[in-house]
């Protein structure tokens, strides 16, 4: 009980603070791009709805109406303090969640024995969740053209198991032919290839999406490397705590 009561804290510790980094930098790196994004994609339903309206629609076609309809209705964070606050608890949860799995992972394979290690499982954990499904579907502002969430859903999590089967295959086998399945998993997901948009006509500038691609892996890079420091430094610090509390324990045993 006391050891799976300091794997939650640890994950918890590490990730609220790394989540909360991670806000931070996100509030000064990507949101204002986001932002950005966000003025041109207002502007295109309103460029949309310039156009005559004095011919009929052809029969079997959307009306313009239907075409533009938004929801008025729908809520959306404030820019701002209310804003920033979402992201946070988003950010921090997420970071909680991410910091059980390095842990679970680690103490799978022997523990994090220092800080230098937890640093690799963070690399690791950006090359898995991050960098690799973005080559195939790379982070996307508002406004531009994506295809099916589901099929996407699918391409990205298949590219991430195999990422990370084949990350602990090289780290962890000496086999040759291990380390060829390896290769093979690593690259077979970019082979078959991400879902493509139906169209790749979009108003957002590319050099606005090329700036924000860059901010979000550079983002993502310092949050792994933090989070996989962090839980390896606090991790190390409970376990710490339990051996001392076990050697008693030990003693009365053998008597």
């Amino acid at each position: 009980m006391s050891l799976f009561r300091n794997i939650v804290f640890t994950a918890v510790i590490a990730g609220l603070l790394s989540g909360l980094l991670m806000t931070v930098i996100q509030h000064f790196s990507t949101v204002p791009l986001i932002l950005q994004a966000e003025t041109y994609e207002r502007a295109a339903p309103e460029a949309g709805h310039g156009h005559s309206h004095d011919a009929a629609p052809a029969a079997g076609a959307a009306s313009p109406a239907a075409e533009h309809h938004h929801d008025e209705e729908a809520w959306a964070p404030a820019d701002g303090f209310e804003r920033f606050i979402y992201t946070a608890a988003a950010d921090m949860l997420s970071a909680v969640g991410f910091g059980l799995v390095l842990i679970a992972i680690a103490e799978a394979l022997g523990g994090f024995n220092g800080w230098r290690r937890g640093l690799m499982f963070g690399i690791a954990g950006f090359l898995t969740v991050s960098l690799a499904p973005g080559l195939g579907l790379p982070p996307e502002l508002p406004g531009m053209p994506a295809a099916e969430l589901g099929s996407r859903q699918v391409w990205w999590i298949s590219t991430a198991a195999c990422t990370a089967i084949g990350l602990g295959l090289i780290g962890y086998t000496r086999s040759a032919v291990l380390a060829a399945l390896a290769i093979v998993l690593l690259v077979a997901p970019h082979l078959i290839g991400a879902p493509l948009p139906p169209t790749h006509e979009t108003d957002v500038p590319i050099e606005l999406h090329a700036r924000f691609v860059n901010a979000v892996y550079a983002t993502n890079l310092v949050f792994w490397a933090v989070l996989g420091t962090l839980t390896a430094v606090v991790r190390e610090k409970f376990r710490a705590g339990e051996d001392i509390a076990a050697r008693p324990a030990a003693g009365l045993a053998s008597r």
